[in-house]
């Protein structure tokens, strides 16, 4: 791996580690809840949009796919219809 690579993949890392912090401060705080001036539905948009450019140079830099990465939503998307409450009551038999 290139060091462009390894320095995407750690700041992905750390882009990723601060999306689940604002996750856990909607879920301590509420999604509307204002903390240091930002509501945390706008702080949680802001980190997942740096996963999201992360994603993106990933693709960008050939370290995953974008086939790949699309195909895997998709899987994903189908068990999440099939095992999760997220788009109705989940269907076993789907």
């Amino acid at each position: 791996m290139t060091e462009a690579e390894c320095e995407i993949l750690r700041i992905a890392q750390e882009e990723m580690a601060e999306c689940i912090q604002a996750i856990s401060k909607v879920f301590r705080f509420g999604i509307d809840t204002e903390w240091k001036g930002i509501v945390n539905r706008a702080h949680l948009t802001e980190e997942c949009g740096d996963v999201l450019a992360m994603i993106h140079l990933m693709v960008d830099f050939g370290i995953i796919d974008i086939a790949g990465l699309e195909e895997a939503r998709e899987n994903k998307t189908t068990k999440l219809k099939k095992w999760s409450h997220i788009f109705g009551e989940p269907n076993e038999y789907s």
